[in-house]
Formats: C-alpha cells, sequence, structure tokens
C-alpha cells in the first residue's frame, strides 16, 4: 500500500525552469516515480540538453518553451502541452531568479524583474493550470519558496520579497482551491551543491558558516529535494494543504 500512495504513474507533471540545478533533480524524483515528465524553459539549448539527460536514464520526458512570466504565452504553452501529453495533473512553480544587490542601489527594474519571475511567474502559470484541474476536481500543486521565504540576508531584498510572497500566495492558493480537490504546497531548500552557489561554496567563510549553522553540518544535495516533492505530489499528501516544507538540514530550526 505503502509503494501506491507515492506512485505517479500515467500522471503529467509539468515543471518550469527545471533545466538544472534544484529543478532538474525534483523533475528527476517525479519521473522516476513515473510521472510522464514535461519540462518548460525559456532557452532551447538548456531545455534539449536536460531532456536527453533525462531520457538516456530511461525516463518519459519532453519539453516546451514559453516565459513564464507572459500569460499569452503561458496559456499558449499549456494548451499545448494538454493537447499532445495529456491533463496537467501536477505542477512545480520552480523558475526562479536572483539578484544579488544592496536594496539602496538595487534599480526598479531589477526588483520588479525578480518579482515577476519568483512571484507574479507562478501566479500565472498556476493560474492558467488551476482552471483546467477545477474541471477535473484533481491537483497537485508545488511551488519553490526558500529559507528567503522566512528570513532575511544581506543583499537578496527582492528575492527575499519574492519568495515570502510567494509563502502567502501558496497558502492563499491552498485556500481557495482546496474545494476543488487541489492541493497546493511548497518546498523551502536551506543550502545546495549546485553550479548556482559555487560562489559561496568557494567562499571559505560563507562556507563555515553554512556547516557551523546547518545541524546536519552540510550542504544539501540536490536529489535529497526529490523525496518532499513526490510525497507532496502524490496520493500521500492528499490532506495536506498550504503548508511550506523546509528540506534544509535543520537550519531553520537552529536559528
Amino acid at each position: 500500500m505503502s509503494n501506491k500512495l507515492f506512485d505517479l504513474t500515467g500522471r503529467v507533471a509539468l515543471v518550469t525552469g527545471g533545466t538544472q540545478g534544484l529543478g532538474l533533480a525534483i523533475a528527476r524524483g517525479l519521473a522516476e516515480a513515473g510521472a510522464t515528465l514535461v519540462l518548460n524553459a525559456r532557452n532551447a539549448d538548456k531545455l534539449n540538453a536536460a531532456i536527453a539527460t533525462l531520457k538516456s536514464e530511461g525516463l518519459n520526458v519532453t519539453g516546451y518553451l514559453f516565459d513564464v512570466t507572459n500569460s499569452a504565452d503561458i496559456e499558449a504553452g499549456v494548451a499545448k502541452i494538454e493537447a499532445e501529453v495529456g491533463p496537467i495533473q501536477i505542477l512545480v512553480n520552480n523558475a526562479g531568479i536572483i539578484r544579488r544587490v544592496p536594496l539602496e542601489d538595487c534599480p526598479d527594474e531589477t526588483f520588479d524583474e525578480v518579482l515577476q519571475t519568483n512571484l507574479s511567474g507562478p501566479f500565472r502559470v498556476s493560474k492558467v493550470v488551476a482552471k483546467r484541474m477545477i474541471g477535473r476536481q484533481h491537483g497537485k500543486i508545488i511551488n519553490m519558496c526558500s529559507m528567503m521565504s522566512e528570513l532575511g540576508r544581506q543583499n537578496v531584498g527582492a528575492y527575499a520579497a519574492s519568495k515570502g510572497g510567494l509563502k502567502m500566495l501558496t497558502k492563499n492558493m491552498a485556500t481557495e482551491w482546496a474545494k476543488h480537490n487541489i492541493q497546493v504546497n511548497a518546498i523551502g531548500p536551506g543550502y545546495y551543491i549546485t553550479e548556482l552557489t559555487k560562489a559561496l561554496q568557494d567562499d571559505e567563510k560563507f562556507n563555515s558558516f553554512i556547516i557551523n549553522r546547518t545541524p546536519a553540518a552540510r550542504w544539501g544535495h540536490p536529489h535529497e529535494l526529490a523525496g518532499a516533492a513526490v510525497f507532496l505530489a502524490s496520493d500521500a499528501s492528499n490532506f495536506v494543504n498550504g503548508q511550506v516544507i523546509y528540506v534544509d538540514g535543520g537550519i531553520l530550526a537552529a536559528l
């Protein structure tokens, strides 16, 4: 029975921005649990490379190019996916950006760019997908929050604002759509070893800070996010709604 609870066989899962890093690890985990995987990206080369990698591992994956900040683009992309692949039963809003700049020096357009991608993007994509999920009375939406949904840190004000907003958007989506048998939750990663965090890993002072402040005394590995994603995408979480699961080695509990 326990295996069936986590079985995603036959379910179509769309992962936005899922071509590298944590998004790719989550996408791989969903596909390994049986999902028919659909990757989204804006860069064709990255999308094709990710698809080739996952297919070489024997996974069922395809990809579609569209911009998560453009509503018309999203509508066309989602309609095409549902016509060509099948109804989207799992949505992972993973696409995101970060711009490291002190708030007093942050250009308005940079602040707006981060919020458009990290906060408005999940709203726009979810709205389009949720309308279809409502009609089917079933669906799972997973937003990618962050430790910055709870904490402030130097030079990431726009990112923290977007991720704090995404936490509350997750709760409101859950509140509005639960009656349609749609569960909306979020994952909050801690510090993970990826190409995007290499500069932080190489910074001896920052690296020591993370290791010393994390009860697990190490950085996370991307594949360690997959379990939370599969749980939130599966029937095992059918009565879990509006929650943020922090997969952070315990750092938030210890701060």
